[in-house]
């Protein structure tokens, strides 16, 4: 339990909740050398009980609802992306220039999922735009690897060197990462307290974030598992995509669940989003820090504009230091980290057993809001709370030990913590959501729906 009061402590938690936690563990779940079941764990954790804490304020509870965690349910809900099956079909996990490459002196690993990522990797090695995965390898073969990843920056396409544990403690970019706490909160302004309607205890499920309108502004993966977990408990969550970059499909579907899609253009519908902002409570960005300032949406010109607002951040390296503008995502993170030094296997680059610094990172997002909502009601001001992959990878490999609970369960894969759905995308079959305090929900209350398919207003 030491990790999740660790967690807990970084979103702001009152240390006297820490007794109505109590936890499942189980053998072999989210096995690794580096301790991604206590990080798991702690995350999610920390999550119910906000989620738990909130519930009770608004509904006049006495005490706050236990929560427990259970190893099985994180396990599968970390691997939702590829649990997931549409009409039976196994979800496409990464294209095939998204990878590890050899170099010249060691190995890059690129991404290359989206069609413009794609484009831009292969102009940044002057390959045409039809190349193989063999002609990239060729290519890569004579480069360096630290050439490989300014190169490809340079032309806006995403390659991250592979470093080890030392080299990447004495980058820059690690010292301002570990300089900062896990989850950054600020004040923005002192408004007066959020009043929100009281929800009524005997009504089941109870949701604590119902009624909270959520403007949400991700992409992959930590920012909409933490928006998908508001729309679990009860918020009303309107995912807005530009419409000339469309989501991918399995990903949209995976993190979909619980929200409304709309597509808006920021410069062209400045006016729609204005009037969606006015009665928003919530606003989530998962895009690198300062892309969205020119659009007016940095935190401190959002909380002029909407005064008592919360804004969450999510970005890979954190707003900060000598990358606090790259783009990044969780397989770069964990390759610039010394994360994929460190579960290498014979003389091979390997990887977390799940996009844990994803999943992770996005539950302590969910969390660090529905904290900022409980902090709101009693003392106001309009609230930032941020987050970083790279800040996530850090407390799993300097800061995080192994825990010594006795694994009394054991696991036997994931199907107790699958459903299957009907949806307009199809028969899902889906991992369960992880959260759970007694009258919690036990699954969404709606399936994902199409990529932009809803019109861009509230309900």
């Amino acid at each position: 339990m030491t990790e999740i009061k660790y967690a807990w402590d970084a979103v702001g938690g009152d240390p006297a909740l820490g007794s109505r936690m109590s936890d499942a563990v189980r053998r072999g779940v989210l096995e690794a050398r580096l301790p991604v079941r206590e990080l798991a764990r702690a995350c999610v954790g920390a999550c119910a009980l906000a989620a738990a804490e909130l519930g009770a304020r608004r509904a006049g509870l006495a005490e706050v609802p236990e929560v427990r965690v259970d190893d099985g349910a994180v396990a599968a809900a970390f691997h939702s992306e590829r649990l997931l099956q549409i009409d039976g079909r196994a979800p496409v996990a990464f294209a095939p220039l998204s990878r590890f490459w050899r170099t010249a002196d060691g190995w890059v690993r690129t991404h290359a999922n989206y069609p413009h990522h794609r484009a831009r990797l292969l102009d940044a090695l002057g390959l045409p735009a039809d190349a193989s995965v063999e002609d990239v390898a060729a290519r890569l073969a004579g480069l360096p690897a630290l050439e490989v990843e300014e190169t490809v920056y340079g032309a806006g396409g995403l390659a991250v060197a592979l470093r080890t544990p030392k080299e990447w403690a004495a980058h820059e970019q690690a010292a301002e990462v570990a300089a900062r706490p896990l989850v950054e909160r600020e004040r923005l302004d002192p408004v007066h307290a959020r009043v929100l309607p009281a929800l009524d205890a005997a009504t089941a499920p109870l949701l604590p974030a119902a009624g909270l309108r959520v403007l949400d502004l991700t992409r992959v993966l930590a920012g909409p598992v933490a928006t998908r977990t508001l729309a679990l408990l009860g918020a009303d969550v309107l995912r807005l995509d530009a419409p000339q970059r469309p989501e991918l499909a399995d990903q949209h579907a995976d993190t979909g669940f619980g929200k409304r899609s709309a597509t808006l253009d920021l410069t062209a519908d400045r006016d729609i989003f204005e009037e969606l902002l006015a009665s928003a409570d919530v606003v989530v960005t998962g895009y690198r820090p300062g892309a969205l300032d020119r659009f007016g949406l940095s935190p401190r010109a959002l909380a002029e504009r909407r005064p008592g607002l919360v804004v969450a951040q999510v970005s890979a390296w954190g707003a900060y230091g000598p990358w606090g503008g790259r783009r990044g995502f969780d397989s770069l993170v964990q390759v610039a980290t010394g994360i994929a030094a460190t579960e290498d296997s014979a003389g091979q680059p390997g990887a977390l057993p799940a996009q844990a610094l994803d999943h992770g990172t996005g539950y302590l997002l969910a969390a660090a809001v529905l904290r900022a909502v409980t902090e709101q009601s009693y003392d106001g001001g309009s609230r930032l709370v941020r987050l970083a992959l790279a800040r996530t990878a850090h407390w799993l490999t300097d800061e995080i030990r192994p825990d010594r609970a006795t694994d009394d369960l054991t696991y036997e894969g994931p199907d107790a913590w699958l459903a299957e759905t009907d949806s307009p995308l199809g028969t899902l079959r889906h991992a369960l959501p992880p959260l759970s305090f007694a009258g919690g929900p036990a699954d969404w209350a709606r399936p994902p729906v199409p990529w932009g398919s809803d019109p861009a207003v509230w309900r």
